[in-house]
């Protein structure tokens, strides 16, 4: 009966610690969706996208250059003209869903920022809050933290040439 409770309690432990049988959520599928149409547009300076996928109430958005948490900010063409130049990348993008309205979505990207001519390496994690307003999944919160560490690709220009 012991040598059962143990391979019992093995195989039990292992399955859940080795196993990922998450099923993602249709709201986590789609918010997914909208966080690559988001990114895509924010390299091509799409700013109009950009702005019809953050929320009309503002977003509150914390960058990875030190500074302090930004007060809430309602997205504008303008004030997205003047963030400078970016080309970056995600990687290991994470959904879940916190409710039927909220998601949480985590990611790690990495790319050149910076202005023309003086584009400068950029690493950095990412979570983000987006809510359903009016049917359509929006950015409400972000948080920027760097991810400056050695051991990893130092981005080129032409590493988003095709």
């Amino acid at each position: 009966m012991k040598k059962f409770f143990l391979t019992a309690l093995l195989v039990g432990f292992c399955g859940t610690s080795f196993a990922d049988d998450h099923v993602a959520s249709a709201s986590e599928t789609a918010v997914l969706k909208a966080l690559s149409a988001y990114m895509e547009a924010r390299n091509a300076r799409d700013f109009t996208t950009v702005i019809a996928l953050s929320s009309k109430d503002g977003t509150l958005d914390t960058n990875s250059d030190g500074s302090f948490h930004k007060p809430l900010a309602e997205q504008t063409i303008e004030s997205w003209e003047k963030s400078g130049e970016a080309l970056t990348r995600y990687f290991y993008p994470e959904a879940t869903a916190l409710s039927d309205d909220v998601v949480h979505v985590r990611f790690y990207s990495e790319g050149m920022v910076g202005s023309e001519g003086s584009m400068s390496d950029y690493r950095t994690r990412v979570t983000m809050n987006w809510v359903k307003e009016n049917g359509s999944w929006v950015l409400r919160t972000a948080h920027y933290s760097p991810a400056n560490f050695g051991g990893v690709h130092e981005t080129q220009a032409s590493d988003f040439e095709d």
